[in-house]
């Protein structure tokens, strides 16, 4: 079986759990440090999915590895290669299939529920099962509109789209990868976002309040979104 391939795009936002994932089920992957200068492969063929992670920039920022990245998910899906994106990852699909990505009404950083939207009740049992609605982690301030041919499965209060599903691909708006560590790094590394608590932007304590019984229940949406993801790889 061909690595699946995961971009990470800041130091802080690699796999998370979704690399243990990845492991416990013997799957293969391989981790592009797009933030250390490598530049995304010219095509999707040597790999059984993609992978996006998150990261501070803009997919409208003038960055070189932008659009080579965008032709990278297109030709994926050209091939029927699962993607996935979280965060800027989802982004960067959104934009990829022709949808567009602008400042959210808030920023949106802690813990918030999401839920299925109406529309998709069908599908998103597919990917959800029972697990919807739960709480997960949020830290953006930027959102994606619903690409042509894609269907919105979770929304918030916040961000109306917070993940679509398109053929055999998932677009993330939240951050279901998160782990203990990986909460305390963004909350040390940008601590100006927390400065100003509101509605939708929590503290670092309210962060951490419950951290591990929130990331466990969170983990058992994880799994089933990552479960059913993955049983689109390419096998060849």
């Amino acid at each position: 079986m061909k690595p699946i391939a995961i971009f990470r795009h800041s130091p802080g936002e690699g796999p998370g759990y979704f690399a243990t994932f990845l492991d416990r089920h013997s799957l293969p992957w391989t981790l592009f440090r797009i933030d250390d200068g490598m530049l995304p492969p010219p095509t999707a063929d040597g790999f059984s999915g993609l992978c996006f992670m998150g990261g501070p920039m803009s997919v409208n920022d003038d960055l070189p590895w932008i659009p080579g990245m965008l032709e990278l998910i297109r030709d994926a899906d050209c091939k029927n290669i699962p993607l996935i994106g979280h965060c800027l990852g989802g982004q960067l699909m959104a934009k990829a299939f022709g949808g567009t990505v602008t400042r959210n009404p808030v920023k949106e950083i802690g813990w918030g529920r999401v839920e299925p939207g109406a529309e998709a009740t069908q599908l998103s049992t597919g990917w959800l099962g029972s697990a919807a609605p739960f709480e997960a982690f949020h830290w953006h301030g930027e959102t994606f509109t619903i690409p042509p041919g894609a269907t919105r499965i979770l929304q918030s209060v916040h961000c109306a789209n917070q993940a679509f599903v398109r053929g055999p691909h998932l677009g993330l708006q939240c951050h279901v990868e998160m782990t203990e560590s990986m909460i305390r790094t963004w909350c040390r590394q940008w601590a100006a976002e927390t400065a100003h608590p509101s509605a939708s932007v929590q503290t670092p304590e309210q962060m951490y309040l419950g951290m591990e019984d929130r990331i466990t229940a969170m983990r058992v949406v994880a799994d089933r979104l990552y479960s059913r993801w993955s049983s689109g790889l390419r096998r060849d």
